[in-house]
């Protein structure tokens, strides 16, 4: 009886574990810690990773070494001798001892942070040249990497972009990579420094050799990276060029978002700011309250007129102490003008309201009985009595 055969078992695949420059053993003692904690230590790119184990792939610490500035031996504390088991690793605003079980340990440790930091095999160590050529390979797969690895300050502008952004950016650095322009693999280096109060832009090419970049100068330069080229222009310029890095954290331009009535799409609106307005009197929510009358002095009568200037004279008469007075509407003439007038006194107009218009007035009827007749004789008497009539 045939047997039924099972399917071969498929090894579980393990979980992939980083690939390090250089990776050991090594036991860490920062500023705040009391004492030396043990990791398992690897070296990638510009970054040591700290893991609790070697079979862990995720770490647990890293430590940048991009502010990279010195490394020294140092002998522990309290001891004249140096075991060769201890050295630091200063970076900017910060010092990491670090403890290795042997010489040979260290020495390895120096070399590979060395090689990814300056891009270059150290020759002042203690090393074997199996270590030396290890540490070759590391320094090929960094500047490798780092050929792909374009800097903060790269930006894909032209010539005149860029130097606007230099100019209206001076804040976020004076260095800029850009493009060739001339559609080549190269670069430009645009810079913009202040000379005696005046703006000097310069821009530098870069050309692409095959993995290398040269920099177009008097006396060409040839770099790994364009992040050695930009080192080359920070570090040979003593740090007056500090690589250009734009902040877009935050706007600069106030906007909104807006439908449109006629389509329904929405569009970003930027309004313009309006003037600030002039300060002017405040109303009260009962109306604009009428303003008071101002008190104005009356202008003194002078009784003798100052002489005319003579035209030809071209001199300024002191003004004499005369009395001020405040004009209101500019009706009030000056004290020496002939024709003075009065101040006008500043009262609101009253409301005038519109009046029906007066019925006409009808004669009055003459009175009927025995003296009306008699009231118009003596009236006549009396006119004719005053003026005579002369025949």
């Amino acid at each position: 009886m045939a047997l039924a055969l099972s399917p071969p078992r498929i090894p579980k695949p393990k979980s992939g574990l980083p690939s390090h420059y250089h990776e050991s053993f090594l036991e860490k003692k920062g500023p705040r810690d009391r004492d030396y904690k043990k990791f398992w230590a690897g070296l990638q790119g510009l970054t040591l990773y700290f893991y609790n184990s070697n079979r862990d792939s995720q770490h647990v610490e890293k430590l940048d070494l991009g502010a990279f500035v010195k490394l020294t031996d140092e002998a522990p504390w309290g001891s004249s001798r140096d075991p060769g088991t201890h050295f630091n690793l200063f970076l900017r605003n910060l010092e990491i001892k670090f403890k290795v079980e042997s010489l040979e340990s260290r020495e390895m440790w120096k070399g590979f942070i060395l090689t990814v930091v300056e891009l270059r095999v150290p020759s002042n160590l203690t090393l074997l040249p199996g270590h030396l050529y290890m540490m070759a390979e590391a320094l090929a797969k960094e500047e490798a990497r780092r050929a792909l690895e374009m800097p903060s300050c790269f930006m894909k502008v032209s010539r005149l972009e860029a130097q606007l952004l230099l100019e209206r950016y001076p804040e976020c650095g004076n260095l800029l990579l850009r493009p060739s322009g001339d559609g080549t693999d190269g670069v430009s280096v645009s810079t913009r420094q202040t000379l005696n109060g005046t703006s000097v832009v310069r821009h530098y090419k870069v050309k692409r050799e095959g993995p290398k970049y040269v920099i177009d100068v008097e006396e060409p330069f040839s770099c790994a990276s364009l992040q050695a080229v930009v080192n080359y222009f920070v570090l040979h310029t003593n740090k007056a060029l500090v690589p250009f890095l734009l902040d877009e954290d935050y706007e600069k331009v106030l906007g909104y978002v807006e439908a449109d009535k006629e389509n329904g799409e929405t569009v970003w609106v930027a309004p313009l700011v309006p003037p600030i307005p002039c300060p002017g009197p405040t109303s009260s929510a009962s109306g604009p309250k009428q303003s008071l009358p101002m008190s104005i002095k009356p202008v003194p009568n002078q009784d003798k007129l100052p002489p005319l200037l003579n035209p030809d004279e071209n001199y300024v008469i002191p003004i004499g102490d005369a009395p001020s007075a405040d004009y209101v509407n500019g009706d009030v003439a000056s004290p020496g003008w002939p024709g003075l007038l009065k101040p006008k006194k500043c009262h609101p107009a009253p409301k005038v309201q519109a009046k029906p218009p007066k019925p006409p007035i009808a004669p009055k009827p003459e009175p009927k009985g025995p003296y009306g007749g008699l009231a118009r004789k003596l009236a006549v008497s009396s006119a004719q009595a005053f003026f005579p009539t002369i025949d």
